[in-house]
């Protein structure tokens, strides 16, 4: 559909310009006209313009620019489903919230979610311009409302899939801040030592004259490969990140690293249930809200954010449509904890299903929280224990030397 750029003045006689989609000139004239907006030039879009558009400004934003954050989305979730459960007409709720917003990125969103909106296109399908913003669970979600009439009831279900995603993801971060933390320090002890402490005990060993012992003699080595290299070091250590980087944004290389999260000790297990969980409060919320069996499944493989489960998903989805069970689908991926298989069969019996998976998210939640608050006692142990090695290295190296010294003095 050919985009027209239109210059006018709306009800209130301000200038507004922008660019609409449109079969042609006069079509665009009467989408205007039934705005509010009485256009003073209507003119085919240069090339690309529509592009910039749907992008939602975006092209125009430099580096430094807003943008779109997690609790903006969050925030206009909420506020959209209390608009609409107050009676509010989709556009006018929309144009508050615009007027209202404080992120200059979020402004251009929902100004060309309103244009979008006037030039016929369905809320969801104004949404989906915006790729990066609106997650494909979302899209989906707001298109059952559309499809159903209950889109206030689609926004406030989203609302709370969206601050459960947020909980999990700022529990992760809480938990992992001290150890994260222990482990720079580390890195920069061991960094201070080789550089600076063991060349200055180096010079005092030569003057000894005498074998040093293995230990003594394997830092004094370390160290000056360190000094010697550690510009090298530094690069491969930035060529390893890039590269890990670029293979986890294969599709094989991700399926792989999220196949072997799930295998690390402690944090393994936690990453699994959180997994579990996003699944299933994603499956609950698509069939409670009138999402087919088979539309759900692929919408949930898309919004687990892990290979490893979406893969699982989708083989489920394959079998349910080649006439298996859930519960036998579900089996058959070998990814599904026993209590998870378990909720489903009650589920698939009594008809529930999405209440078993709401229950199986209430629980998985829990105990994630429950790991989470107890994962710095988990770690502390081991992360004394590797503080402990190397505080002995270095003790041993550096003053077994001194130690020997002082019993050759002794001696004499």
């Amino acid at each position: 559909m050919p985009a027209f750029a239109y210059r006018g003045r709306n009800s209130a006689g301000e200038s507004v310009q922008g660019v609409l989609d449109g079969n042609t000139a006069a079509a665009v004239a009467d989408a205007l006209f039934g705005t509010g907006v009485t256009p003073l030039e209507i003119k085919p879009a240069p090339a690309g313009a529509a592009d910039k558009k749907a992008g939602g400004g975006m092209a125009k934003l430099d580096l430094f620019a807003e943008k779109v954050a997690h609790v903006d989305i969050l925030l206009f979730t909420r506020q959209l489903y209390t608009l609409l459960k107050a009676g509010v007409p989709i556009m006018r709720a929309l144009a508050g919230l615009q007027e209202s917003s404080q992120n200059g990125a979020m402004k251009t969103l929902l100004g060309d979610i309103r244009q979008s909106l006037d030039s016929g296109r369905e809320l969801s399908a104004a949404m989906a311009r915006h790729p990066k913003v609106f997650s494909n669970f979302y899209l989906a979600m707001v298109r059952v409302g559309e499809m159903t009439g209950r889109l206030e009831e689609i926004f406030l279900r989203l609302f709370d899939h969206m601050e459960f995603e947020r909980f999990m993801r700022e529990q992760v971060k809480s938990a992992l801040r001290y150890p994260s933390f222990v482990v720079i320090a580390m890195g920069v002890a061991l960094f201070v030592v080789n550089v600076w402490v063991i060349p200055t005990f180096a010079k005092v060993f030569q003057g000894f004259n005498a074998e040093l012992p293995l230990v003594t003699r394997l830092l004094i080595g370390f160290s000056e490969f360190t000094v010697s290299w550690w510009h090298f070091i530094l690069g491969a250590l930035v060529a390893a990140a890039f590269a890990f980087r670029s293979w986890i944004a294969t599709p094989r290389g991700r399926y792989r690293w999220d196949k072997f999260k799930m295998r690390i000790p402690i944090a393994g297990k936690i990453i699994r249930k959180a997994t579990l969980a996003r699944f299933a409060r994603s499956f609950a919320l698509a069939l409670r809200s009138g999402v087919p069996l088979i539309q759900a499944l692929t919408t949930v493989a898309q919004t687990v954010d892990d290979a490893f489960i979406a893969e699982k998903v989708e083989h489920m989805r394959d079998s349910v449509e080649r006439g298996e069970s859930i519960l036998r689908s579900a089996i058959g991926t070998g990814a599904f904890t026993p209590v998870v298989l378990q909720m489903i069969a009650v589920g698939e019996e009594s008809g529930s299903i999405d209440e078993m998976m709401e229950e199986i998210a209430g629980m998985y939640q829990s105990e994630v929280e429950y790991e989470l608050k107890t994962l710095s006692q988990q770690i502390e142990p081991i992360l004394i224990l590797l503080l402990g090695v190397l505080v002995l290295v270095l003790a041993l190296g550096i003053f077994l030397p001194i130690w020997d010294l002082g019993k050759v003095a002794m001696k004499k």
